[in-house]
């Protein structure tokens, strides 16, 4: 039996006919669909040969099908939704953690908290302390969360630390035009789907498009994400975000411009769930030594 596992997207530079993207509408509904599997069937077994008997196609088609439309393997974007949940669950109920891990599909619950541990940075148990539901960023159609701009500055003031580089990363952020202007958080990340918090990280308030600079980036290859929170005429708020397609080389002290587009959720996006609250290690760069905390960066504009 086929395991969830396939080849990474390369994103296209190529300009697309209009018969091309009729063929392709039939893929990314299969696409929706296989998701729409992942998200209501999360807790159980599932294989990539069952996604891909789901929409009637042989799974090595499937599998680039997926990470052409969402920019990960289907078993990346399982394994994202797993962990979201179980975010999720950790920080409003009162399940217990041997609740929460039968939940969302594992069936031991030290697998899952070695899984865990590895992959945000800290235990179940510590997830649920109050600084990491203060700063919590989530997005995800139905649980959407930005940390207050008072949460920022309190983070930015205590979890700096000794540099690890002097490099640092221009970013021109592109908000929605049809949205209220809204706070601001950009991050630089170490993985398409972050499960941790970034290396280094800025915040706006009451901003449209804007072009900010996170300092004291270490060495290695980078992903800079952009979420923003916009007040709707209702009362509410309305969540944009974007992220960098494929990530940047950050090499000695240079400055890195990049360009970042914010959007609307769409159903494809894969949820995603960090805390920037403090933590021993800090996420290592794909392919740079782990070592030491890196200091976070945060510029609060009044």
């Amino acid at each position: 039996m086929s395991t969830l596992s396939g080849p990474r997207a390369v994103a296209s530079t190529n300009v697309v006919s209009l018969d091309a993207h009729r063929r392709e509408r039939p893929m990314h509904v299969a696409v929706r669909r296989a998701i729409g599997m992942l998200h209501d069937n999360y807790h159980e077994p599932i294989t990539l040969t069952d996604l891909a008997a789901e929409v009637y196609v042989s799974p090595f088609h499937f599998s680039r099908l997926f990470a052409k439309a969402t920019g990960v393997t289907p078993g990346r974007y399982l394994t994202a939704v797993r962990l979201f949940e179980a975010k999720r669950l950790l920080l409003t109920s009162d399940l217990t953690v041997s609740d929460i891990v039968c939940s969302v599909g594992y069936s031991s619950v030290g697998t899952f908290t070695s899984r865990f541990t590895r992959a945000v940075g800290m235990t179940p148990s510590q997830y649920r302390e109050p600084q990491v539901r203060d700063l919590l960023l989530a997005i995800a159609p139905h649980f959407q969360r930005l940390p207050s701009l008072e949460a920022l500055r309190d983070a930015g003031r205590g979890c700096a630390g000794k540099p690890r580089g002097n490099a640092s990363i221009t970013a021109r952020i592109d908000l929605p035009v049809d949205q209220a202007p809204g706070n601001l958080l950009v991050g630089v990340f170490a993985e398409t789907i972050p499960q941790c918090g970034p290396v280094a990280f800025t915040g706006l308030q009451r901003t449209r498009s804007a072009t900010v600079t996170l300092e004291n980036v270490p060495p290695g290859r980078w992903l800079v994400l952009a979420a923003a929170e916009h007040p709707t005429a209702d009362g509410g708020h309305a969540l944009s975000f974007g992220s960098l397609r494929q990530p940047v080389t950050v090499t000695g002290d240079e400055n890195v411009p990049v360009r970042v587009r914010a959007r609307a959720l769409q159903p494809t996006d894969p949820p995603i769930a960090i805390t920037l609250a403090a933590r021993s290690e800090r996420p290592t760069s794909p392919g740079a030594d782990r070592a030491v905390a890196a200091a976070r960066a945060l510029t609060l504009a009044a």
